[in-house]
Parts: structure tokens; sequence; C-alpha cells
């Protein structure tokens, strides 16, 4: 983050640059129909360009489409977190990547293009789709929702954007900082709330205290902490795992290692325990030599 700071000129701290991004108009589009509408270009428009990349990273790519949405009125909550829906299973219906714009005052800019990866492509919509497209599998494979492997997904996919090219302008990587500082700092409100008993105020000013984020999309956060115990901390040990197998093969395998294989590995068994997903990673491992 520093570095990223100091590539766009700011002179200040860490945390005084935290406050500017939270702050700087030219990080929010205008809180109206026209400010939403473009919100969801821009979000379709970094989504088009990583499936044209795609191809490079993935073997098996999701059959069914995927579109860019505001959540609907009766549901959507000021800074709530952006999400995935998946499709229908004929196609009829493609994934969803929904988007709270009722406060678009709650949804930096620059932020939205590592969202993008990870709700979209190639985060849920890839692994989630293709799950439920594959054959000969028991159901609960296709269809049963491990937190730790599918938001691990989620985090590895932010990660492999950068890899991949993208997060080239130094505000939207310092976006996809926030996403992964944001997740560390999950962490610690999980354990500060449910083990240590710390209270909703003090999980908000730790949360500002340590990150970029608007303190309306803090506030959600930390109410979706208070009402899910573990979930947030799944994302990270998800991850964390997922970067592990994948150093492994690349030190076991070598110059044989390909990112297209591997990813295939990971994505044609379903949503798995971390431990199973160990397993079969181990074998595919195995295998290629």
């Amino acid at each position: 983050m520093e570095a990223v700071k100091a590539k766009t000129g700011f002179t200040g701290s860490l945390e005084q640059f935290f406050v500017f991004m939270r702050t700087d108009r030219r990080f929010y589009l205008p809180n109206t129909d026209e400010g939403r509408a473009q919100y969801l270009k821009l979000a379709d428009g970094y989504l088009s360009n990583m499936k044209k990349v795609l191809p490079r990273y993935f073997g098996r790519l999701p059959k069914a489409d995927l579109v860019v949405k505001r959540v609907e009125a009766f549901r959507e909550e000021p800074g709530g977190a952006q999400h995935y829906m998946s499709g229908a299973l004929d196609g009829s219906r493609p994934g969803v990547f929904y988007a709270h714009l009722s406060d678009m005052n709650a949804m930096p800019t620059y932020q939205l293009e590592n969202i993008a990866y990870h709700e979209g492509l190639p985060g849920h919509h890839m692994q989630i789709t293709i799950a439920r497209e594959l054959t000969g599998l028991p159901k609960f494979r296709n269809f049963y929702s491990y937190t730790a492997y599918v938001e691990g997904w989620g985090l590895y996919s932010e990660a492999l954007a950068k890899e991949m090219g993208f997060d080239t302008d130094p505000y939207n990587d310092f976006g996809r900082l926030s996403g992964e500082i944001w997740r560390a700092i999950r962490l610690v409100l999980d354990t500060g709330i449910h083990a240590k008993g710390w209270s909703e105020e003090q999980a908000n000013a730790y949360f500002i205290a340590n990150s970029a984020q608007p303190e309306a999309a803090i506030k959600s956060e930390v109410r979706r902490y208070i009402t899910g115990p573990g979930q947030a901390t799944c994302y990270k040990i998800g991850m964390l795992k997922l970067q592990q197998l994948r150093d492994r093969a690349r030190t076991r395998l070598g110059p044989r290692f390909d990112y297209r294989s591997f990813h295939d590995a990971v994505l044609t068994g379903g949503s798995l325990p971390l431990p199973v997903l160990e397993a079969r990673i181990d074998r595919w491992i195995a295998q290629q030599g």
C-alpha cells in the first residue's frame, strides 16, 4: 500500500491516504440513476476484458453467461456487500453479479475492478457455474457450498487477476490491496466479537482505523460478522490454502506446471472441504510426473 501510495504522488501518511481514498469525490459516481448505470457499465467492462484472457489460465470455462445487475429494491441495503447469484441449470437465466446501489457514496469505484473479479470472473461465476455443470458426480458436490473453498476461491481470484495483468491503474491496485487487508481485518473482528466480547462500536472503530472502506460499508460488514460467526475467517483460510497448493504444484512440477491444468484440477471436483481438495491436488501433482 505504501508503494502504491507513492506511485500516485500522495505525500501524506498511509492513514491520511486511507481518508483521502474514503472521501475524495473522484472515486464516487453520482448518487443518481445515471451514476448507477455508469457503475454497472464499468463493472461489465472489467468482466468483458477478463473474459478475453481466461483461456490462457483455464481449460474448463463456464457455459452459462454472466450479467451485472443492481440488487432489487426490496432487499437492497446501503453499503451492502456485492454478491453473486448462480443462473438456471438449463441456461435460461445467466449468473448475476449483484451490487447494492441505493447509496453510491458507499460504493467507491477504485474497488470495483477487484470486486468484479471476485464475484464474477474468474471468481464465483467461474467456480459455482462449473461445479453445477459437472456430470457424473454425486449431486451434493454440484450444489453444496463449503465456505472456505468457495470464498477462498473468490480471494484467490482477486490475487490471480493481478498476475494475469489486471489492476494496472494504481488506484484500482490500491483497491485490490484494500480488499486484501479488509479480509485480514475480518480475522481480527470475527475473533474480537465472538471470542473477546468486542462491541459493535469497537469493531467499527478498528475497521475504520485500518482501511479506506466507506463508513456505511464498514457498518454493514460489522453487522454481518456479528450474525455469522466464523464466516469471515473462512475467506482467508481458503485463499491461503489455495495459494499454498498452487505454490506446491509450481515447486514440484517446475517448468511442467500449467495454470490451465491446475485450475481444472481445482474446479472440476465441485465444492470440496479443504483437506479433500488438498488430497485431490496432491494426487494430480503425482499424476503429472
